[in-house]
Protein backbone atom coordinates (compact mmCIF):
# COMPACT_ATOMS: atom_id res chain seq x y z
CA UNK A 1 0.00 0.00 0.00
CA UNK A 2 1.32 3.42 -0.93
CA UNK A 3 0.39 6.57 0.94
CA UNK A 4 0.20 9.75 -1.05
CA UNK A 5 -0.34 13.32 0.07
CA UNK A 6 -0.63 16.64 -1.66
CA UNK A 7 2.53 18.72 -1.36
CA UNK A 8 2.40 21.98 0.53
CA UNK A 9 2.63 25.21 -1.42
CA UNK A 10 5.48 27.62 -0.78
CA UNK A 11 3.06 29.93 1.06
CA UNK A 12 1.87 27.07 3.30
CA UNK A 13 5.45 26.05 4.08
CA UNK A 14 6.37 29.59 5.06
CA UNK A 15 3.23 30.01 7.20
CA UNK A 16 3.81 26.76 9.13
CA UNK A 17 7.48 27.57 9.48
CA UNK A 18 6.81 31.04 10.84
CA UNK A 19 4.21 29.79 13.33
CA UNK A 20 5.70 26.51 14.54
CA UNK A 21 9.24 25.61 13.43
CA UNK A 22 12.13 26.59 15.68
CA UNK A 23 15.35 26.77 13.65
CA UNK A 24 18.89 26.43 15.06
CA UNK A 25 19.97 29.47 17.05
CA UNK A 26 16.90 31.43 16.05
CA UNK A 27 14.00 33.35 17.58
CA UNK A 28 10.37 33.54 16.57
CA UNK A 29 10.83 37.30 16.92
CA UNK A 30 13.83 37.33 14.58
CA UNK A 31 13.89 39.16 11.27
CA UNK A 32 16.41 36.73 9.75
CA UNK A 33 14.67 35.15 6.73
CA UNK A 34 14.43 31.48 5.83
CA UNK A 35 14.41 30.12 2.28
CA UNK A 36 12.36 27.00 1.41
CA UNK A 37 14.33 24.42 -0.59
CA UNK A 38 12.46 22.33 -3.15
CA UNK A 39 15.29 20.05 -4.24
CA UNK A 40 19.06 19.77 -4.31
CA UNK A 41 21.53 18.23 -6.73
CA UNK A 42 25.31 18.31 -6.75
CA UNK A 43 26.37 21.65 -5.27
CA UNK A 44 23.05 23.35 -6.07
CA UNK A 45 20.04 24.18 -3.92
CA UNK A 46 16.81 24.77 -5.86
CA UNK A 47 14.42 27.02 -3.98
CA UNK A 48 10.62 26.97 -4.20
CA UNK A 49 10.80 30.56 -5.40
CA UNK A 50 12.75 29.48 -8.48
CA UNK A 51 16.27 30.57 -7.60
CA UNK A 52 19.19 28.16 -7.82
CA UNK A 53 22.00 28.67 -5.32
CA UNK A 54 25.53 27.28 -5.15
CA UNK A 55 25.89 25.83 -1.64
CA UNK A 56 29.25 27.08 -0.37
CA UNK A 57 29.13 25.32 2.98
CA UNK A 58 27.95 21.82 2.03
CA UNK A 59 25.09 21.91 4.53
CA UNK A 60 27.20 22.56 7.60
CA UNK A 61 30.15 20.66 6.14
CA UNK A 62 28.36 17.36 5.60
CA UNK A 63 27.56 16.83 1.90
CA UNK A 64 31.03 15.62 0.97
CA UNK A 65 30.09 14.49 -2.54
CA UNK A 66 27.30 17.00 -3.04
CA UNK A 67 23.57 16.48 -2.82
CA UNK A 68 21.88 13.31 -4.06
CA UNK A 69 25.05 11.37 -4.83
CA UNK A 70 23.56 8.48 -6.79
CA UNK A 71 25.77 5.75 -5.34
CA UNK A 72 24.76 6.66 -1.78
CA UNK A 73 21.05 7.17 -2.41
CA UNK A 74 20.82 3.93 -4.40
CA UNK A 75 22.56 2.00 -1.63
CA UNK A 76 20.19 3.45 1.00
CA UNK A 77 17.15 2.48 -1.10
CA UNK A 78 18.47 -1.07 -1.55
CA UNK A 79 19.27 -1.43 2.15
CA UNK A 80 15.80 -0.13 3.11
CA UNK A 81 14.24 -3.10 1.33
CA UNK A 82 16.27 -5.51 3.45
CA UNK A 83 16.79 -4.00 6.91
CA UNK A 84 16.12 -0.37 7.72
CA UNK A 85 16.58 -0.60 11.48
CA UNK A 86 17.10 -3.05 14.28
CA UNK A 87 18.12 -2.54 17.90
CA UNK A 88 21.85 -2.90 18.44
CA UNK A 89 21.54 -4.46 21.89
CA UNK A 90 22.33 -8.15 21.41
CA UNK A 91 22.06 -7.91 17.61
CA UNK A 92 24.45 -6.90 14.85
CA UNK A 93 24.43 -6.68 11.06
CA UNK A 94 26.61 -6.46 7.98
CA UNK A 95 26.39 -2.67 7.35
CA UNK A 96 27.71 -1.91 10.86
CA UNK A 97 30.45 -4.54 10.60
CA UNK A 98 31.59 -3.31 7.19
CA UNK A 99 31.64 0.34 8.27
CA UNK A 100 33.53 -0.49 11.45
CA UNK A 101 36.13 -2.38 9.43
CA UNK A 102 36.55 0.68 7.19
CA UNK A 103 36.89 3.10 10.11
CA UNK A 104 39.47 1.00 11.95
CA UNK A 105 41.55 0.62 8.77
CA UNK A 106 41.31 4.31 7.86
CA UNK A 107 41.83 5.95 11.25
CA UNK A 108 45.19 6.60 12.95
CA UNK A 109 46.96 3.40 14.05
CA UNK A 110 45.79 2.07 17.39
CA UNK A 111 42.14 3.12 17.29
CA UNK A 112 40.60 -0.34 17.33
CA UNK A 113 37.20 -0.01 19.00
CA UNK A 114 34.21 1.83 17.50
CA UNK A 115 31.05 3.07 19.21
CA UNK A 116 28.36 4.19 16.73
CA UNK A 117 25.87 6.89 17.71
CA UNK A 118 23.50 9.51 16.36
CA UNK A 119 25.25 12.87 16.06
CA UNK A 120 28.49 14.73 16.63
CA UNK A 121 27.44 16.17 19.98
CA UNK A 122 26.57 12.67 21.18
CA UNK A 123 29.94 11.37 19.93
CA UNK A 124 31.60 13.97 22.17
CA UNK A 125 29.39 13.03 25.13
CA UNK A 126 30.41 9.40 24.61
CA UNK A 127 34.10 10.32 24.45
CA UNK A 128 33.84 12.24 27.71
CA UNK A 129 31.99 9.35 29.37
CA UNK A 130 34.66 6.94 28.12
CA UNK A 131 37.39 9.07 29.68
CA UNK A 132 35.57 9.38 33.01
CA UNK A 133 34.68 5.68 33.14
CA UNK A 134 38.28 4.82 32.25
CA UNK A 135 39.56 6.56 35.38
CA UNK A 136 36.79 5.04 37.50
CA UNK A 137 38.02 1.67 36.30
CA UNK A 138 41.55 2.65 37.28
CA UNK A 139 40.37 3.43 40.80
CA UNK A 140 40.70 7.20 40.37
CA UNK A 141 37.14 8.57 40.22
CA UNK A 142 38.44 12.01 41.20
CA UNK A 143 39.84 12.32 37.65
CA UNK A 144 36.59 13.46 36.06
CA UNK A 145 37.27 16.88 34.56
CA UNK A 146 38.20 17.83 31.00
CA UNK A 147 40.86 20.30 29.92
CA UNK A 148 39.59 22.13 26.84
CA UNK A 149 40.90 24.91 24.61
CA UNK A 150 39.40 28.37 24.66
CA UNK A 151 37.55 29.28 21.47
CA UNK A 152 36.77 25.60 20.98
CA UNK A 153 33.38 24.18 20.09
CA UNK A 154 32.24 20.58 20.62
CA UNK A 155 28.44 20.57 20.42
CA UNK A 156 25.19 21.70 21.98
CA UNK A 157 24.25 18.93 24.42
CA UNK A 158 24.87 19.45 28.12
CA UNK A 159 28.16 17.59 28.42
CA UNK A 160 29.52 18.88 25.11
CA UNK A 161 28.56 22.46 26.04
CA UNK A 162 30.74 22.24 29.14
CA UNK A 163 33.91 21.89 27.04
CA UNK A 164 33.01 24.70 24.62
CA UNK A 165 34.53 28.09 25.32
CA UNK A 166 32.60 29.39 28.38
CA UNK A 167 32.55 32.96 27.01
CA UNK A 168 32.45 32.70 23.21
CA UNK A 169 30.96 29.20 22.96
CA UNK A 170 27.31 30.34 22.78
CA UNK A 171 26.45 28.61 26.05
CA UNK A 172 27.18 31.20 28.74
CA UNK A 173 23.52 31.20 29.80
CA UNK A 174 23.99 27.66 31.11
CA UNK A 175 27.22 28.26 33.03
CA UNK A 176 25.63 27.59 36.42
CA UNK A 177 24.20 24.29 35.18
CA UNK A 178 27.19 22.89 33.32
CA UNK A 179 30.03 20.90 34.83
CA UNK A 180 32.85 23.36 35.42
CA UNK A 181 35.76 22.23 33.29
CA UNK A 182 39.34 23.49 33.03
CA UNK A 183 40.34 25.73 30.11
CA UNK A 184 43.63 26.71 28.56
CA UNK A 185 44.44 29.53 26.16
CA UNK A 186 43.63 29.19 22.49
CA UNK A 187 46.75 28.00 20.61
CA UNK A 188 48.51 31.18 19.49
CA UNK A 189 50.67 29.48 16.87
CA UNK A 190 49.21 29.74 13.37
CA UNK A 191 49.27 26.73 11.06
CA UNK A 192 52.39 27.64 9.07
CA UNK A 193 54.14 29.57 11.85
CA UNK A 194 57.51 28.56 13.23
CA UNK A 195 57.05 26.51 16.38
CA UNK A 196 58.16 27.72 19.79
CA UNK A 197 57.81 25.87 23.10
CA UNK A 198 56.50 29.05 24.72
CA UNK A 199 53.15 28.33 23.07
CA UNK A 200 52.73 25.55 25.64
CA UNK A 201 53.24 27.71 28.72
CA UNK A 202 49.59 27.97 29.73
CA UNK A 203 48.54 24.39 29.02
CA UNK A 204 51.54 23.13 30.97
CA UNK A 205 50.50 25.30 33.90
CA UNK A 206 46.88 24.15 33.73
CA UNK A 207 47.95 20.50 33.69
CA UNK A 208 50.31 21.04 36.60
CA UNK A 209 47.54 22.71 38.61
CA UNK A 210 44.75 20.27 37.80
CA UNK A 211 46.16 16.90 36.72
CA UNK A 212 44.88 15.27 39.92
CA UNK A 213 41.31 15.91 38.68
CA UNK A 214 41.77 15.78 34.90
CA UNK A 215 40.56 12.78 32.93
CA UNK A 216 41.45 14.04 29.46
CA UNK A 217 42.39 16.90 27.21
CA UNK A 218 39.84 17.52 24.43
CA UNK A 219 40.66 19.53 21.32
CA UNK A 220 39.78 20.03 17.67
CA UNK A 221 43.08 19.17 15.99
CA UNK A 222 44.57 21.91 13.78
CA UNK A 223 41.22 23.64 13.06
CA UNK A 224 38.96 25.17 15.67
CA UNK A 225 35.71 25.29 13.71
CA UNK A 226 32.58 26.98 15.02
CA UNK A 227 34.61 28.67 17.74
CA UNK A 228 36.35 30.90 15.21
CA UNK A 229 37.75 28.99 12.20
CA UNK A 230 41.20 29.24 13.75
CA UNK A 231 43.98 27.25 12.05
CA UNK A 232 46.82 26.40 14.42
CA UNK A 233 50.12 24.53 14.31
CA UNK A 234 50.18 20.71 14.17
CA UNK A 235 53.18 20.97 16.49
CA UNK A 236 50.80 22.07 19.23
CA UNK A 237 48.73 18.91 18.81
CA UNK A 238 51.88 16.79 18.81
CA UNK A 239 53.14 18.50 21.97
CA UNK A 240 49.79 18.11 23.75
CA UNK A 241 49.82 14.39 23.00
CA UNK A 242 53.26 14.17 24.63
CA UNK A 243 52.03 16.17 27.63
CA UNK A 244 49.10 13.80 28.05
CA UNK A 245 51.38 10.78 28.02
CA UNK A 246 53.78 12.38 30.50
CA UNK A 247 51.00 13.41 32.89
CA UNK A 248 48.75 10.35 32.77
CA UNK A 249 45.90 11.96 30.80
CA UNK A 250 43.85 10.78 27.85
CA UNK A 251 43.65 12.80 24.64
CA UNK A 252 40.28 13.23 22.88
CA UNK A 253 40.44 14.45 19.28
CA UNK A 254 37.21 15.99 18.02
CA UNK A 255 37.46 15.36 14.25
CA UNK A 256 33.77 15.92 13.57
CA UNK A 257 34.48 18.91 11.31
CA UNK A 258 37.97 17.98 10.14
CA UNK A 259 37.63 14.27 9.38
CA UNK A 260 37.57 12.70 5.91
CA UNK A 261 39.95 14.99 4.09
CA UNK A 262 38.70 18.49 4.86
CA UNK A 263 42.15 19.80 5.92
CA UNK A 264 44.14 17.96 3.24
CA UNK A 265 44.79 14.89 5.40
CA UNK A 266 42.26 12.12 5.93
CA UNK A 267 42.16 13.15 9.60
CA UNK A 268 43.63 16.36 11.01
CA UNK A 269 45.59 14.35 13.60
CA UNK A 270 47.75 13.14 10.73
CA UNK A 271 49.24 16.63 10.35
CA UNK A 272 50.77 16.03 13.79
CA UNK A 273 51.51 12.33 13.25
CA UNK A 274 49.73 11.27 16.45
CA UNK A 275 47.05 8.83 17.53
CA UNK A 276 44.62 10.15 20.14
CA UNK A 277 43.23 7.85 22.81
CA UNK A 278 39.70 8.69 21.68
CA UNK A 279 38.49 10.23 18.41
CA UNK A 280 35.06 11.64 17.49
CA UNK A 281 33.65 11.55 13.96
CA UNK A 282 30.40 12.88 12.53
CA UNK A 283 29.06 15.49 10.07
CA UNK A 284 30.30 14.17 6.73
CA UNK A 285 30.42 10.52 7.83
CA UNK A 286 27.37 9.65 5.69
CA UNK A 287 27.97 12.28 3.02
CA UNK A 288 25.20 14.43 4.46
CA UNK A 289 22.46 11.88 3.87
CA UNK A 290 21.64 10.53 7.34
CA UNK A 291 22.56 11.29 10.91
CA UNK A 292 25.42 9.12 12.20
CA UNK A 293 28.51 9.57 14.34
CA UNK A 294 31.29 7.40 15.70
CA UNK A 295 33.59 7.48 18.70
CA UNK A 296 36.76 5.42 18.30
CA UNK A 297 39.15 4.47 21.07
CA UNK A 298 42.26 2.41 21.70
CA UNK A 299 42.29 -1.09 23.13
CA UNK A 300 43.83 0.37 26.28
CA UNK A 301 40.75 2.51 26.90
CA UNK A 302 38.27 -0.24 26.02
CA UNK A 303 40.03 -3.00 27.96
CA UNK A 304 40.36 -0.85 31.08
CA UNK A 305 36.63 -0.02 31.05
CA UNK A 306 35.54 -3.58 30.35
CA UNK A 307 37.80 -5.18 32.97
CA UNK A 308 36.37 -3.21 35.89
CA UNK A 309 32.98 -2.68 37.55
CA UNK A 310 30.35 -2.52 36.08
CA UNK A 311 32.13 -4.35 33.25
CA UNK A 312 30.33 -2.53 30.43
CA UNK A 313 30.43 0.93 28.87
CA UNK A 314 27.40 2.82 30.13
CA UNK A 315 25.80 4.17 26.96
CA UNK A 316 23.31 2.82 24.41
CA UNK A 317 21.42 4.95 21.85
CA UNK A 318 18.21 3.51 20.39
CA UNK A 319 19.32 4.14 16.82
CA UNK A 320 22.92 3.09 17.39
CA UNK A 321 24.35 1.39 14.31
CA UNK A 322 21.33 2.12 12.13
CA UNK A 323 21.75 -0.04 8.99
CA UNK A 324 20.66 2.69 6.57
CA UNK A 325 23.11 5.20 8.04
CA UNK A 326 25.94 2.65 8.18
CA UNK A 327 25.32 1.76 4.52
CA UNK A 328 25.39 5.44 3.54
CA UNK A 329 28.63 5.95 5.46
CA UNK A 330 30.35 2.96 3.86
CA UNK A 331 29.50 4.10 0.33
CA UNK A 332 30.48 7.67 1.21
CA UNK A 333 33.91 6.46 2.34
CA UNK A 334 34.34 4.26 -0.73
CA UNK A 335 33.54 7.21 -3.00
CA UNK A 336 36.17 9.29 -1.22
CA UNK A 337 38.86 6.61 -1.33
CA UNK A 338 38.19 5.88 -5.00
CA UNK A 339 38.67 9.55 -5.91
CA UNK A 340 41.89 11.54 -6.21
CA UNK A 341 40.80 13.37 -3.08
CA UNK A 342 44.15 14.80 -1.97
CA UNK A 343 44.83 16.62 -5.23
CA UNK A 344 41.18 17.67 -5.28
CA UNK A 345 41.47 19.27 -1.82
CA UNK A 346 44.63 21.04 -2.98
CA UNK A 347 42.73 22.35 -6.02
CA UNK A 348 39.93 23.66 -3.81
CA UNK A 349 42.39 25.35 -1.46
CA UNK A 350 44.10 27.11 -4.38
CA UNK A 351 40.76 28.26 -5.78
CA UNK A 352 39.52 29.50 -2.42
CA UNK A 353 42.71 31.45 -1.74
CA UNK A 354 42.88 33.04 -5.19
CA UNK A 355 39.19 33.86 -5.17
CA UNK A 356 39.06 35.38 -1.69
CA UNK A 357 42.32 37.35 -1.69
CA UNK A 358 40.68 40.49 -3.18
CA UNK A 359 38.70 40.78 0.07
CA UNK A 360 41.94 41.64 1.89
CA UNK A 361 41.88 45.12 0.34
CA UNK A 362 38.67 45.95 2.20
CA UNK A 363 39.43 47.93 5.36
CA UNK A 364 36.56 46.19 7.18
CA UNK A 365 38.10 42.75 6.56
CA UNK A 366 40.46 41.58 9.28
CA UNK A 367 41.86 38.43 7.65
CA UNK A 368 41.55 35.99 4.76
CA UNK A 369 42.77 32.43 5.34
CA UNK A 370 42.45 28.98 3.85
CA UNK A 371 43.38 25.44 4.81
CA UNK A 372 42.40 22.47 2.68
CA UNK A 373 38.81 22.87 1.54
CA UNK A 374 38.12 25.64 4.06
CA UNK A 375 38.04 29.31 3.19
CA UNK A 376 37.47 32.10 5.71
CA UNK A 377 36.96 35.85 5.48
CA UNK A 378 37.10 37.31 8.99
CA UNK A 379 35.48 40.73 9.34
CA UNK A 380 36.49 43.41 11.81
CA UNK A 381 32.97 43.41 13.30
CA UNK A 382 30.15 40.84 13.52
CA UNK A 383 27.92 40.81 10.44
CA UNK A 384 24.20 41.53 10.48
CA UNK A 385 22.67 38.22 9.39
CA UNK A 386 19.31 39.77 8.50
CA UNK A 387 21.07 42.00 5.97
CA UNK A 388 23.87 39.87 4.60
CA UNK A 389 22.12 36.51 4.15
CA UNK A 390 19.60 37.77 1.55
CA UNK A 391 22.48 39.50 -0.24
CA UNK A 392 24.21 36.16 -0.75
CA UNK A 393 20.96 34.66 -2.05
CA UNK A 394 20.62 37.57 -4.48
CA UNK A 395 24.11 36.73 -5.75
CA UNK A 396 23.19 33.08 -6.28
CA UNK A 397 25.07 31.45 -3.40
CA UNK A 398 24.18 29.93 -0.05
CA UNK A 399 26.38 30.84 2.90
CA UNK A 400 25.50 31.29 6.56
CA UNK A 401 28.04 33.50 8.34
CA UNK A 402 28.32 33.62 12.10
CA UNK A 403 29.80 36.37 14.20
CA UNK A 404 32.66 37.96 12.29
CA UNK A 405 33.17 34.97 10.03
CA UNK A 406 32.10 34.44 6.44
CA UNK A 407 33.34 30.95 5.70
CA UNK A 408 33.18 28.37 2.92
CA UNK A 409 33.43 24.60 3.17
CA UNK A 410 32.39 23.44 -0.30
CA UNK A 411 31.56 19.90 -1.34
CA UNK A 412 34.60 18.17 -2.82
CA UNK A 413 32.84 17.83 -6.19
CA UNK A 414 32.64 21.61 -6.67
CA UNK A 415 34.18 22.52 -10.03
CA UNK A 416 36.52 25.44 -10.66
CA UNK A 417 33.91 27.61 -12.36
CA UNK A 418 31.42 27.00 -9.55
CA UNK A 419 34.10 27.85 -6.99
CA UNK A 420 34.97 31.02 -8.91
CA UNK A 421 31.31 32.03 -8.92
CA UNK A 422 31.13 31.39 -5.18
CA UNK A 423 34.24 33.41 -4.25
CA UNK A 424 33.33 36.27 -6.59
CA UNK A 425 29.91 36.45 -4.95
CA UNK A 426 31.56 36.61 -1.52
CA UNK A 427 33.85 39.45 -2.61
CA UNK A 428 30.97 41.35 -4.23
CA UNK A 429 28.63 40.94 -1.27
CA UNK A 430 31.30 42.02 1.22
CA UNK A 431 32.06 45.09 -0.90
CA UNK A 432 28.38 45.98 -1.12
CA UNK A 433 27.68 45.20 2.55
CA UNK A 434 30.59 47.25 3.89
CA UNK A 435 29.71 50.21 1.67
CA UNK A 436 26.33 50.64 3.39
Amino acid sequence: MSIERSPLSEAEIMRIDAEHIWHPYSSFKSAVPVFPVKSAQGVYLHLHSGETLIDGMSSWWSTLHGYNATAISDAIAKQAQQLSHVMFGGLTHEPAAYLTKQLVKLSPDGLEKVFLSDSGSVAVEIAMKMAIQYWHAKGQPNKNKMLALRNGYHGDTIGAMSVCDPVTGMHHLFKNTLTQQVFTEQPACKFHEQWDESYLTDIKQQIANHKHELAAVILEPVVQGTGGMHFYSPEYVKAVKALCEANNLLLIADEIATGFGRTGKMFACEHAGITPDIMCLGKTLTGGTMTLAATLCTNKVADTICNAEPGVFMHGPTFMGNPLACTAASVNIDLLLNSNWQSNISRLQTGLLEGLLPCKHNAKVKDVRTLGAIGVVEMQEPVDMAKIQPMFVEHGVWLRPFGKLIYMMPAYIMQDEQLKTLTQAVCNVIEKYTAQ
